[in-house]
């Protein structure tokens, strides 16, 4: 998993330095947007993508995949005596991960109330494309999908552009787009890569508005208002905010910009051997919990180790997991992580690993060992091994 994590924030770190080098200053603001929308979407699949040509062949003879506890006998003994302590096998990273998503849909949960509580403590306008939310004793300027807040201190003279500026974000629905980042804030709140994505399309969105809104006019009057408008504005990432400080220098720089030649939308393809990287990259990267571990109940196989040769021979019972007991791994032997194996695995390793707890209690208190079954005599012969040869 973190390794997927990892390949995801780094694909959208190379989609962000593809735009910010060379889309972000050209006048092609629809297809900025989309490509901002569907870059995350893209970080999030490729790591899934697997093309076989481009994948690696590995050797797979003679590897017997073995979980990590049971390759090293005196480890599982040294953790059986020291009895290990419940805070030992708790997941913390699994325990902050969950509390960040609490906390961040907490957060959300709260500026939604927020906006439903403007919309049904003030007065309301409902008009034939949308519903006119008036704030007293506010200058603020902000749209929610179809709802539009004004201040009531805004004169009537500002009032038209600024909902015309408004309508423009609520009938190409980019709320819908800032909530789609809000989701993957959630998900991936310590990636700080989605703070960056809707940043950039936030400001994407004011440039679609604006170069819409400024056809009515002229330019340089459209850029006049906006520079004599001092909004109060709502600190809510997922509004459409007309007035934003550290965005107008940017908004006024885009609308004084010359339309970009059509020639320049060939800088999208340079998406394409980026593409083609990424796709060679997941497919030959070697991510240990993708490597083809049975998960099929078969016959057991035993595996005993002697100064370093490694002896098989079949059980009587059919098991996830094969056996393994020996001093020191032998080469053909691959140590493989518990969180790598399948839950059918790790459940019945769970249990083995019970069960030798439990015996070695009874070797600590018991003078005889008579009333163990056969299982825990194996346990047991294999513990006192190890301490004949300590």
């Amino acid at each position: 998993m973190i390794n997927y994590i990892l390949q995801v924030i780094l694909f959208q770190v190379l989609f962000l330095a593809i735009y910010d080098f060379f889309l972000s200053k050209e006048t092609f603001f629809i297809k900025n947007r989309w490509y901002l929308l569907s870059t995350p979407v893209l970080s999030f699949l490729i790591p899934f993508i697997k093309i076989p040509t481009f994948q690696k062949e590995v050797p797979q003879q003679y590897i017997v995949y073995l979980p990590e506890l049971i390759l090293s006998p005196e480890k599982v003994i040294q953790n059986v005596i020291t009895e290990t302590s419940f805070y030992q096998s708790i997941n913390y990273i699994s325990i902050l991960f969950w509390i960040g998503v609490a906390v961040f849909s907490i957060l959300f949960f709260i500026k939604l109330v927020k906006i439903f509580n403007l919309i049904r403590k003030n007065e309301a306008q409902k008009l034939s494309d949308f519903t006119l939310i008036l704030i007293p004793n506010q200058t603020k300027a902000f749209s929610f999908f179809n709802y539009v807040f004004l201040g009531k201190e805004i004169t009537e003279s500002k009032r038209t552009k600024i909902i015309e500026h408004e309508l423009v974000h609520s009938k190409q629905k980019h709320s819908l787009d800032l909530l789609f980042f809000e989701f993957l804030k959630i998900a991936m709140w310590f990636n700080p890569m989605i703070y960056f994505y809707q940043k950039r399309i936030t400001l994407v969105h004011e440039y679609i508005s604006d170069s819409i809104v400024a056809k009515s006019e002229s330019k340089d009057q459209y850029i006049n208002n906006l520079l004599s408008n001092f909004f109060q504005v709502e600190n809510i990432s997922f509004i459409n905010q007309f007035h934003k400080n550290s965005l107008i220098k940017k908004r006024i720089l885009m609308m004084t910009k010359n339309k970009s030649k059509k020639m320049n939308q060939l800088k999208y393809l340079v998406l394409i051997p980026v593409l083609a990287s990424m796709l060679f990259y997941s497919s030959c990267s070697e991510n240990s919990s993708e490597k083809e571990i049975s998960s099929e109940m078969k016959l057991q196989s035993i595996y005993r180790s002697s100064k370093g040769r490694l002896f098989s021979f079949k059980g009587n019972k059919e098991t996830y997991l094969d056996s393994y007991f020996g001093d020191e791994p032998p080469e053909e032997v691959e140590e493989i992580l518990f969180q790598n194996l399948s839950k059918n695995e790790q459940e019945e390793f769970n249990v083995f690993n019970r069960r030798l707890i439990a015996a070695l209690k009874k070797i600590l208190s018991l003078k005889t060992i008579t009333n163990l079954d056969f299982l825990e005599c194996q346990m047991v012969g294999f513990v006192l091994g190890l301490f004949l040869r300590a």
